[in-house]
């Protein structure tokens, strides 16, 4: 039993009377709830959405917008990248360890087709490629690399591609331009919504199917009956105290969740009172990027003990996971003149120590074991001289010899800079969405998916930007078919 507060399930015969009755209510207008809705009533559903806030997007709408998709979809092609189900589902197999592999597999086998879904809903994307080394891009500019693809050892188990596709919205919160057409879509189709409206608890019968909700509003509660199914699609636990205190204990005082006030741990809540199991709750996606600009990834980053502990070239949720996890949760950037700049991240607040003429003294100014980074140092640049990265394997376009004196060194410490996080874990479900209990079996008409459910990596050490939109959408349009009873193909 989790710490967060489980709202009590209501007894069906205790419903005096149902407000309203439909085939499916989907909790939740988000990328996954929103599909969801869509496939739901084209699959001849009744559908009623109920969403919290004054209206839908979610946190979907403040998101950067990249939708991890793959398998030659027309963008890459455009760019071309060559990209098929298979070398996509190699990565993610190898990279995510997912929980249900089936689910991946089929994530990876409908991926183009996917694509092409949404863009016939009108989410845009245009056919452009950034090459380049970015944590997200503030243009319209489309493909980008956005995951562990090159960096070993997941580069040799699959044919690296870019897969990060982001909507053709500019900002920082593009999202809202890849949300707002499967709105208009749900409105043009005559799907209900109510707004300002939150599911407190759900109704089973005797037989203990899920039958309906509890809807709370300003000016009180009902019941409305869900003939076929209820899809929760909530959000994340981001905000939940709770259950941050009980799975995730790292999280030092500083990091500050990406988040919208309705991301409490409502999703994951509802889904643990109906007798479903929470997995994969100690995942979290930490991120601090020591890039823009890319020549940053030259330097190497060593931990209180003048040790390297992790290629710098992967994805920067993996590097902060591995900071995070370090002795102190310390960890220093460490540069050379030849590569100095300053992180351009706004978000993560890097702080310079100091520059020094020797290694010797970088090392005695950072607190350093005597003898550690001068080891250490000496060990990279032998290595760097012939293009290799023995220890880590961090890839050859980001080595070099780290002597051109003076030195500098980034505190990029975990209770120091900035650390941005995101949740991962949450109900456990099949390929189609629906929720299952500890020994897997289903909870008869519930459906978990987006940011409620758990995720197809476990920890942030396998995410990829993208691999919430992505499976989220994906999953949801899953769930909507299969709960209104329509085979999906």
């Amino acid at each position: 039993m989790s710490a967060a507060e489980i709202p009590e399930v209501v007894a069906a015969a205790d419903v005096a009377q149902w407000a309203r009755e439909v085939d499916v209510v989907v909790a939740g207008q988000g990328v996954a709830g929103t599909c969801a809705a869509l496939e739901a009533h084209r699959a001849g559903a009744d559908v009623l959405i109920v969403e919290r806030a004054s209206g839908g997007g979610g946190a979907s709408a403040m998101s950067s917008g990249i939708f991890y998709l793959g398998g030659g979809t027309a963008v890459q092609e455009a760019a071309g990248y060559e990209d098929d189900a298979e070398q996509m589902a190699a990565f993610l197999m190898a990279s995510c360890d997912p929980l249900d592999p089936n689910a991946a597999l089929a994530f990876c086998r409908d991926s183009k087709a996917h694509f092409d879904w949404l863009e016939a809903q009108g989410v845009p994307f245009e056919r452009s490629y950034f090459g380049g080394k970015a944590v997200f891009l503030l243009d319209t500019t489309c493909l980008m690399w956005t995951g562990n693809e090159k960096a070993w050892p997941y580069r040799e188990a699959a044919r690296p591609a870019p897969r990060g596709h982001k909507v053709a919205g500019a900002g920082e919160n593009a999202g809202a331009a890849g949300m707002q057409p499967l709105i208009q879509r749900c409105e043009d189709e005559g799907i209900a919504a109510i707004y300002d409206s939150a599911v407190i608890a759900l109704v089973k019968d005797d037989d203990g199917r899920v039958v309906g909700v509890k809807v709370k509003q300003t000016t009180g509660t009902f019941f409305v009956k869900a003939r076929r199914g209820v899809i929760i699609a909530c959000g994340s636990h981001n905000l939940c105290e709770p259950l941050l205190k009980e799975h995730l204990p790292l999280l030092s005082e500083t990091s500050e969740p990406l988040a919208i006030p309705s991301n409490d741990g409502a999703g994951v809540r509802l889904g643990l009172s109906a007798g479903a199991h929470a997995i994969a709750m100690d995942g979290v996606i930490p991120t601090s990027s020591i890039y823009p600009p890319a020549q940053l990834i030259k330097g190497i980053i060593v931990n209180r003990n003048g040790e390297r502990f992790v290629a710098e070239d992967v994805y920067h949720g993996r590097l902060a996971n591995f900071v995070m996890e370090q002795p102190g949760q310390t960890a220093y950037l460490i540069l050379d003149e030849e590569i100095f700049a300053y992180p351009e991240n706004p978000f993560s607040n890097h702080t310079l120590v100091d520059g020094w003429e020797t290694i010797e003294e970088m090392e005695a100014g950072l607190d350093l074991p005597t003898g550690s980074l001068v080891r250490t140092m000496a060990q990279y640049n032998a290595d760097a001289e012939k293009g290799v990265d023995t220890r880590f394997h961090k890839h050859p376009d980001w080595i070099k010899p780290l002597n051109k004196g003076a030195f500098a060194a980034f505190d990029i410490s975990f209770d120091k800079s900035s650390y941005l996080f995101i949740t991962l874990g949450g109900i456990k479900t099949d390929e189609v969405g629906r929720a299952l209990d500890l020994k897997s079996n289903e909870i008869p008409g519930l459906y978990v998916v987006g940011a409620s459910a758990a995720h197809i990596p476990r920890t942030g050490k396998a995410y990829a930007s993208g691999l919430s939109l992505g499976p989220g959408s994906y999953f949801g349009r899953r769930a909507g078919a299969h709960a209104a009873g329509a085979n999906w193909i």
